[in-house]
């Protein structure tokens, strides 16, 4: 992704500094940008307790779709994310993105997410730690996608926890954590909040600094930022 489209598709949301600029979360080096936000498409077909997902290329690992019938979507879910500098402990609404976390939990309880790094930091501008893919590059992903579960009046303060995507309705595994206010067009579903202690992790992490490999100024963090296990809290 060239700097040069960043700044012209989205002129407002990125901030410059010398590191670089900060862009929106993504999957894969070859993402799109929308121009505008996007109503989700679930809020036009799905019913409740369905969703859909749609194969696609091979997983990072080997996993089975979630299921799509009798999806809970009412309640809430939490899990831990335990870390190498502590539990990071998220709390979702099903009832606001019932498919986004039914997949999430299905991950988990595959073990997805076990073993793993979170591949992209991001600490000017946007305030993000990127998780979810297994292979570390931040192209990896589950095997298949899903719709966004976005509204148009969503934000990302800190403490958010939100999918990372390459465009509408790309959803996979990967998502990121949102340690300080961020201003991000209403383009990546919201599906769960951290409390303080948690967002004290990711900012502990933050703080070590990243490498800059990303042509936007994130990049790898310094610190090792390893997922051990996520587990149902």
């Amino acid at each position: 992704m060239r700097k040069l489209i960043l700044a012209i598709v989205f002129p407002v949301l990125l901030v410059a500094t010398g590191c670089g600029v900060s862009s929106p979360p993504r999957t894969g080096p070859d993402d799109r940008i929308a121009t505008s936000p996007r109503v989700s498409s679930s809020e036009e077909s799905a019913n409740p307790g369905e969703c859909e997902y749609v194969q696609t290329d091979n997983a990072s690992r080997p996993v089975d779709l979630p299921p799509m019938q009798n999806v809970e979507h009412t309640g809430t879910a939490t899990f831990t994310i335990n870390t190498n500098e502590g539990p990071v402990k998220i709390t979702m609404d099903r009832e606001k993105t019932p498919c986004t976390i039914n997949s999430f939990e299905s991950l988990v309880q595959q073990k997805f997410y076990d073993d793993t790094s979170c591949h992209r930091l991001s600490d000017s501008g946007l305030f993000m730690l990127q998780c979810g893919d297994p292979t570390g590059t931040g192209s990896g992903g589950p095997g298949y996608s899903f719709a966004d579960e976005t509204t148009p009046d969503m934000t990302y303060p800190a403490g958010t926890v939100a999918m990372a995507n390459s465009g509408e309705d790309t959803n996979g595994s990967q998502f990121f954590l949102v340690y300080e206010d961020s201003q991000l067009p209403p383009n990546y579903t919201v599906f769960g909040t951290m409390d303080a202690d948690s967002i004290g992790v990711v900012a502990r992490i933050a703080a070590e600094g990243q490498n800059g490999a990303y042509p936007d100024g994130s990049g790898k963090p310094n610190n090792p930022a390893h997922i051990e296990t996520v587990t149902p809290a």
